[in-house]
């Protein structure tokens, strides 16, 4: 009797097999899935307060990841043959990037701010300005009626609100001032972060490694680094190549609103520069804020800067933006549209920027899982069979 037990014993043991294990961890999910909903409040809470707290590890890894790429360079073609490389290649970089940012506050910071300014001290003249240019049209070509009416009731409500908007404004750039002021120890901290990241990811990446093989079957781990590797290069190539794209146009703008005399160059030029960062809606996105303040200062200014906006969209859609990206993401418009507007649902503005090389990874995910189906099923891309199954339906 007593091996009967003992095999009853082991029988018990094994009544979890892989199947049912599979069972048991969907179970769980969905009981933790079925807590987080609702509990939602309560974990955003905590996800926030999480967030908010290694935000300049965040930050420090963006800045690490944005500057990788010329410390490679400078490692790898200009201190090839130093002994201190890196350390020399991470100043180097450190140092351009902050002469950059030093000039470009100096050239550009203060006409924002005064322009900004002006607006706001003339807001009201600007307001008496339309209104007079709106009654003199209505008089020279006898614009009448209950349809003319209303046009000049929304665009009257228009200015009334953006008045506001632009009073109201003012007290919350100085509230963002102070913020700044007192984010400073967050942005000295993310800096010192980034140093870190970069000088230690000799050794960071070889211990990431390490630990991937001992987690997961050597398969799975090569499989996971190579979807890493192809998402570094989307990523690197999009990012890099917008930053410099954006650049340019912002430089071309203000170089046009000097030809074509818009007023408040800078500030335009920054505004269609910092919005162009965003895909397929970044020239619309920048150009609406602009337009409203020029139809308030220089109505025929504004359509100037409409059409130069178009013309502007099109020479980077068609010549510039190809040379520079080239097709680092091989998304279709259907699909940079739809990850645009899904990131941007779900992550703001961050999610339109990175949306777009995200999506393109997963695509590229989905697109082998596909291919590698269909090669196992034996079928091309239209179902039609292959190999040996389509020469037995041929005999």
């Amino acid at each position: 009797m007593m091996p009967d037990r003992k095999d009853n014993k082991e029988k018990k043991w094994y009544i979890l097999d892989g199947r049912s294990m599979s069972a048991l961890l969907v179970l769980l999910l969905a009981i933790l899935f079925y807590v987080g909903l609702t509990n939602f409040g309560i974990i955003s809470g905590r996800v926030k307060m999480f967030l908010g707290v290694i935000s300049p590890f965040i930050a420090g890894f963006c800045i690490a990841y944005l500057l990788n790429t010329p410390v490679c360079f400078f490692e790898r073609k200009v201190y090839q043959n130093v002994r201190f490389k890196w350390v020399l290649s991470i100043v180097t970089v450190y140092l351009i990037a902050l002469a950059v940012i030093v000039v470009l506050l100096n050239m550009v910071l203060p006409q924002v701010v005064q322009g900004v300014l002006d607006l706001a001290g003339n807001i009201d003249a600007y307001a008496k300005q339309l209104n007079q240019v709106v009654q003199s049209l209505e008089a020279q070509f006898h614009l009448e009626g209950e349809g003319f009416e209303e046009i000049v009731g929304y665009l009257q409500d228009l200015t009334n609100k953006l008045m506001e908007l632009l009073t109201q404004s003012l007290p919350r750039l100085l509230e963002a001032g102070m913020a700044i002021g007192s984010g400073v120890v967050t942005s000295v901290t993310a800096l010192i972060a980034s140093v870190y990241m970069l000088a230690g990811k000799s050794r960071l990446v070889p211990q990431l490694k390490k630990m991937l093989y001992a987690l997961f079957p050597k398969r799975r781990a090569d499989k996971f680094l190579e979807v890493l590797s192809h998402a570094n290069q989307v990523f690197v190539g999009f990012i890099n190549g917008k930053i410099i794209d954006s650049a340019i146009i912002g430089v071309l703008c203000f170089v046009l609103c000097l030809i074509v005399r818009i007023p408040y160059p800078m500030l335009m030029s920054v505004v269609v520069g910092v919005t162009n960062v965003i895909p397929f809606f970044g020239p619309i996105i920048g150009a609406v804020p602009c337009l409203m303040i020029l139809v308030l200062v220089d109505p025929l200014a504004a359509l100037r800067f409409l059409i130069m906006v178009v013309a502007l969209q099109q020479f980077d859609g068609n010549i510039l933006g190809p040379k520079i990206l080239g097709d680092s993401t091989g998304l279709s418009a259907i699909w940079v549209l739809v990850s645009i507007i899904v990131g941007g649902g779900l992550f703001g503005f961050p999610g339109m920027i990175l949306g777009v090389p995200t999506f393109a990874v997963l695509y590229d995910l989905v697109r082998q899982w596909v291919n590698k189906r269909l090669a196992d099923k034996r079928l091309d891309s239209s179902g039609r069979p292959i190999g040996p199954a389509a020469e037995s339906e041929d005999e």
